[in-house]
């Protein structure tokens, strides 16, 4: 099996890129890496980014800037994504969340240790930040 490193990308569909993208950086911090027509790439911890592709930007092919082009691929409706923390931080997440005008949805005590915080984003998209103890590999 060819090795894999990490997943270098996530992605959600927004109706306002640059709602979502202030949001993003409100909440967690994340900058701006890339802005274009269809889309807001903003970076996460870790190396990794998260695309924020305006509804039915992606719904076509989209030529690439070095050739080829980027397949079709368009969502609808709550998705959701979840960002590790430590364990230490749950409760500063809590107070931040609050800070932020931000209405937690669920606090959930996972049987291997782990906490989660579920929330949403401007679109409703199913937010989570998970301590260790929530999957047996992390």
């Amino acid at each position: 099996m060819p090795r894999l490193s990490f997943i270098l990308e996530s992605s959600l569909n927004v109706e306002d890129t640059e709602r979502s993208a202030a949001f993003y950086a409100r909440v967690f911090g994340f900058e701006r890496l890339h802005t274009d027509h269809h889309m807001i790439a903003v970076g996460v911890p870790g190396e990794q980014v998260l695309l924020l592709f305006r509804n039915g930007a992606m719904a076509q092919s989209v030529p690439a800037p070095g050739g080829g082009f980027i397949p079709p691929h368009d969502a609808r409706g709550q998705t959701h994504l979840c960002f590790a923390i430590p364990f230490a931080e749950v409760d500063a997440w809590e107070r931040h969340l609050a800070d932020q005008g931000i209405e937690i949805e669920s606090r959930v005590h996972w049987p291997a240790g782990g906490t989660s915080l579920y929330f949403r984003d401007p679109d409703g998209h199913s937010l989570e930040v998970a301590t260790p103890g929530l999957w047996p590999n992390r």
